[in-house]
């Protein structure tokens, strides 16, 4: 019998083992869709997960012992599922725990995901991630710019930094079309691993892309836009702040193809 599990470690988590991380806010983690019990990318999650530790902590989890977790998580659950894999020291958030620190893994199961059809209208909203190369736990503000954005209208809301520079969306990287080649946005930012795997592939099929600020006054130039995360290498933008963005279809085949072009890996 299959089913969606939490883990810590490789094995079923207790209730003593889950109570102290309820309203826990320092851990990083990856997200990851399994088809067929394998991913797309796995190179560039135990990356993130690796980087991530390192910083953190001071110390990673062995890349084996990961994936020996993964391995556990899916091999209980059906062929197709989500998964999210944590990374956290079990000692408590407010010790200054050193880099002999313990290291435990949480690895949480559910249904396969999918994306909002889309198109999408974002938002703009001043705000910068703290450490926003790490895909860390409690971060509060995307929640709230997200029910802000919907409270005006929009269906998601778009980073801008300090500098003017579009960045993120709330749980989406973006990526932007001029007509001939992709351009990814210069700015502070979680590089996503959908974002990885589509720049190597696009590389690979010799599609012309390129890294550029781009600001919202740049936005009614844009041949297209799109957001981009676990669930999908491309959802349409049809509106960021009040510009129009063009409808993209060639752009958004091309994502797509990029990403399917990356072979699924089994942990």
């Amino acid at each position: 019998m299959t089913s969606f599990v939490v883990h810590r470690n490789g094995q079923a988590a207790t209730t003593d083992d889950l109570a102290p991380l309820a309203f826990a806010g320092y851990a990083h983690f990856t997200a990851m869709q399994v088809r067929g019990g394998r991913v797309r990318g796995l190179d560039l999650h135990l990356e993130r997960l690796r980087s991530a530790s390192v910083e953190l902590f001071g110390r990673a989890v062995p890349d084996e012992q990961i994936r020996a977790c993964l391995r556990a998580a899916v091999e209980a659950g059906p062929a197709d599922l989500s998964l999210l894999a944590f990374v956290y020291a079990p000692g408590g958030e407010f010790a200054a725990s050193g880099a002999d620190a313990r290291l435990d893994v949480l690895v949480r199961t559910s249904p396969a995901a999918s994306a909002p059809e889309g198109p999408l209208a974002l938002d703009t909203v001043e705000h910068e991630r703290a450490l926003p190369a790490v895909k860390h736990v409690g971060e509060v503000s995307k929640k709230y710019f997200l029910r802000q954005a919907a409270g005006r209208g929009f269906d998601d809301a778009a980073f801008v930094d300090r500098r003017g520079r579009l960045s993120e969306a709330t749980i989406w990287n973006l990526a932007f079309w001029d007509g001939t080649s992709v351009v990814w946005p210069a700015a502070e930012m979680l590089t996503g691993t959908t974002m990885g795997i589509v720049r190597r592939q696009l590389e690979r099929l010799g599609v012309p892309q390129r890294v550029q600020e781009v600001t919202p006054a740049d936005v009614p130039a844009l041949a297209g836009a799109v957001v981009m995360n676990s669930w999908t290498p491309g959802v349409a933008v049809h509106r960021i702040g009040s510009a129009p963005v063009p409808e993209a279809p060639d752009f958004l085949r091309l994502l797509h193809r990029a990403y399917e072009a990356e072979p699924l890996t089994a942990p």
